[in-house]
């Protein structure tokens, strides 16, 4: 690998760079957090003492009990088994899963195979249409619906809370994506769901621990063999340090929002001069109603790749294409369901420690790029 590490990292979408904070309590935990939490002795009792202030802590977060917390692996396989196990227990009901159009890969593949997979639309900023969302899990035999949060590429919210009230009303129960809102907005009023899954990466935290918070009542099984652990909903022992780091990175955004303010105000300065710097560029996503750190933009005559690697030479890294893919040439499925550009976009995630500096740099650096790239390509 040759050319320049780069040093602005502006690829937080999908995930935080480790928090210090979480990494000085990963290496606590391992001192006295290490032991098996199901055993009786000191070294049992300590882990057992954590995971169970670690539940209340993700609880409190969430407006949820701690019982119904669930520590489990990487996002995907969280998702997999929320959607797998609200398949399993509601096989009675019926197949079909509904989602948005714009969901997580991860999501979109779990309900395909789960059962009969309804997509419902988004307009432009990326948001579902609540008529049609409610009209969708109101179809006789729908075993469950999932939503996000917020968007994972563009930061758009949805109306998750008016959703959640909808699937209630249909009697179904509601898987919510909460993955890119965790930590940056308050989820403790988030309508009735009845899942609410997320990822600790993507707020700093430990990138195996992911989190399942399934309330009391709901008709979810576990769809793979379990034991003893965590009251038999995910298998083996929990990795205790690695779940208190995640928490303490939760913590870290939940009791310090500053940097979360900071980033919804570059974000909000990056949507003005990109559009105003650069020829031809749509900014896509939602500019009030969205999470604090991300960014999509499409530049027309070039394309994402190129893009990124000539930013990744300056020394700025960014991200283009899918997000639920490692190949920038991959399209966005997001995008192209907003009816937006798929190819030539750049996608920025702030990071807790983005300055108004690592902005300027971008900004500087971006319209040169783009003209010269266009150049190249002969673009008018």
């Amino acid at each position: 690998m040759t050319g320049p590490i780069p040093t602005v990292f502006l690829d937080a979408s999908t995930a935080e760079p480790l928090l210090p904070e979480a990494r000085q309590a990963w290496l606590a935990a391992q001192d006295s957090g290490w032991g098996d939490p199901l055993r009786l002795h000191r070294a049992g009792r300590l882990a057992a003492q954590a995971l169970d202030r670690a539940r209340e802590l993700v609880a409190e977060a969430v407006g949820a009990r701690p019982d119904e917390v669930v520590f489990t692996g990487p996002g995907p396989q969280t998702a997999a088994a929320a959607i797998d196990g609200l398949a399993l227990g509601r096989r009675r009901i019926g197949r079909t899963m509904i989602t948005s159009a714009i969901e997580h890969s991860a999501v979109l593949a779990a309900t395909e195979t789960a059962g009969e997979a309804v997509r419902v639309g988004v307009d432009h900023a990326g948001r579902i249409d609540l008529d049609a969302w409610a009209a969708a899990v109101s179809r006789p035999g729908v075993a469950a619906a999932v939503l996000q949060v917020a968007n994972h590429e563009v930061g758009t919210l949805q109306p998750y809370a008016e959703a959640a009230a909808a699937c209630r009303a249909a009697e179904v129960p509601l898987i919510v994506d909460a993955t890119a809102a965790l930590g940056r907005i308050d989820l403790t009023r988030a309508g009735p769901w009845s899942i609410m899954i997320g990822s600790a990466a993507a707020f700093g935290g430990p990138a195996s621990v992911g989190f399942m918070i399934i309330r009391r009542g709901v008709r979810w099984r576990a769809p793979y063999p379990v034991d003893d652990y965590q009251d038999g909903r995910w298998p083996g022992p929990p990795d205790v340090p690695a779940i208190v780091a995640a928490v303490t990175a939760l913590q870290t955004w939940l009791d310090q929002p500053e940097p979360g303010v900071r980033q919804h105000a570059l974000i909000d300065r990056l949507r003005a001069e990109v559009a105003a710097r650069i020829s031809d560029v749509e900014v896509v996503g939602d500019p009030i109603r969205r999470v604090p750190h991300l960014l999509t933009f499409s530049v027309l005559y070039v394309d994402g790749e190129t893009l990124t690697l000539e930013l990744d030479r300056a020394g700025i890294a960014v991200a283009s294409g899918s997000a639920c893919s490692a190949s920038a040439e991959t399209p966005s499925h997001v995008l192209a369901a907003m009816g937006a550009l798929t190819h030539g976009n750049v996608r920025i995630g702030l990071t807790r420690s983005s300055t108004e500096a690592d902005v300027d740099r971008l900004l500087d650096a971006l319209p040169p790029i783009v003209d010269q790239v266009r150049a190249r390509l002969g673009a008018p």
